[in-house]
């Protein structure tokens, strides 16, 4: 079997993806980890007018004069005094509007109050404390872009600019389906020493939510062809992308690629790549089928590789998860396919991002705690024969 290059298996994935139009309206209370779908356009400047940066006494400056007449006071919130005129201050309180003619502000703690008056016994640059027109962000500002995946900060700037429910793209409905006639779900007894518990339908299932889509987890389907197919045919009623795990290798009870080919449209049948180079990936009109092999650290990096993929156009988000390294020791290529390695991600005491393989055992692509740690993906292209320590080398981020 020829397996094609990884690129352009991307590049068909890429040219098969259908725009997820799909939003709706939730507050912003409920947004956390959403991705937005429409702009965040500033309607006018923030602040609006000067205002005071900290508690203490607005005056206009004048580098000669220590000494100035006290005409009252502007709380927050309030504005009872508009202007003042040289040698006069007004006492004025963090985020209070900054009154007219006034252009600085000499901190509590740098005066003394005595009699109506105030002494500046330690002065400050003129402009001092004030928040100018527009320090936080200018009228017409993209303030946020479609596509953001909405954390703290931005929700806590939808609050200051007075948005309650916002548009926001609507999470893909993905179910998760694993396969394989040797595997136990949690909960089941194992019966017999050729039986192992799953934990793919489980890891798929957490990254699916890390990457902000509503996982639907199946029940297991033994290897027999009508039980893969029935599940398969009926999931494709209410999602909108299927990822299944095993059944897509060589074996003679691998029915997943079997249903895929008499079923859908094939766009991907295999790529040069270790792990999971017997990867399908397939269409049934609107929706998307990733089939995935059965270890459970290929079905995670191929989650990585190819599903992520499909999720962050869904969102408008795609991102480039690949920085460089400095490799920290030897690695020798266990392929002629391209590589995606465990490893580890680490600034040395120099502020130097370093790579290294410690704790990630060498074995086969079942090895699930591999991981572990926040592990990163090694990349080797298949022309290379391995690297060199203290090679500059590409890693890929995971979640």
């Amino acid at each position: 079997m020829e397996f094609m290059d990884y690129d352009k298996t991307l590049e068909i994935l890429k040219e098969n993806i259908i725009p997820w139009n799909r939003i709706e309206k939730v507050a912003i209370t409920n947004a956390l980890n959403r991705y937005i779908a429409t702009d965040i356009i500033a309607k006018e400047n923030y602040p609006k007018f000067k205002t005071s940066a900290m508690d203490g006494y607005a005056i206009k400056f004048d580098e000669n004069n220590k000494k100035f007449k006290i005409l009252g006071s502007n709380p927050a919130g309030k504005f009872e005094i508009s202007s003042l005129k040289e040698n006069e201050c007004i006492k004025t309180f963090t985020g209070s509007l900054m009154p007219e003619n006034s252009d600085t502000l000499v901190p509590v703690e740098n005066v003394k109050v005595d009699d109506g008056f105030i002494e500046i016994l330690k002065p400050v640059k003129k402009g001092f404390a004030i928040r100018k027109i527009g320090e936080s962000y200018k009228k017409g500002e993209v303030l946020i872009k479609k596509g953001t995946k909405l954390s703290y900060s931005e929700i806590a700037l939808l609050a200051e600019l007075g948005e309650f429910h916002i548009s926001v793209f609507i999470k893909p409905k993905v179910c998760v389906l694993s396969s394989g006639s040797e595997i136990k779900d949690l909960g089941e007894m194992i019966e017999n020493d050729a039986q192992i518990r799953s934990s793919n339908h489980i890891a798929i299932a957490s990254m699916l939510k890390l990457m902000g889509c509503e996982p639907i987890i199946l029940p297991l389907v033994k290897d027999e062809e009508n039980e893969v197919k029935n599940e398969i045919l009926n999931s494709l009623n209410f999602c909108d992308i299927l990822i299944t795990t095993g059944g897509v290798s060589m074996g003679d009870f691998d029915f997943v690629k079997e249903v895929l080919s008499k079923n859908c449209q094939i766009l991907i049948n295999g790529a040069a790549i270790k792990p999971g180079r017997h990867i399908k990936i397939a269409k049934a009109g609107d929706k998307y089928i990733f089939a995935l092999p059965g270890f459970p650290f290929s079905a995670m990096v191929m989650c990585i590789l190819y599903v992520r993929i499909l999720i962050e156009s869904f969102f408008n988000a795609p991102k480039n998860h690949y920085i460089n390294a400095v490799l920290d020791e030897e690695y020798i290529k266990k392929s002629p396919f391209l590589e995606f390695s465990a490893c580890n991600l680490n600034n040395d005491e120099n502020g130097v991002l370093k790579v290294n393989l410690k704790g990630k055992k060498d074995g086969s692509s079942a090895i699930v705690n591999n991981l572990n740690n926040e592990a990163a993906l090694l990349v080797i292209p298949k022309e290379l024969n391995g690297y060199k320590k203290g090679d500059v080398v590409k890693v890929l981020k995971m979640l």
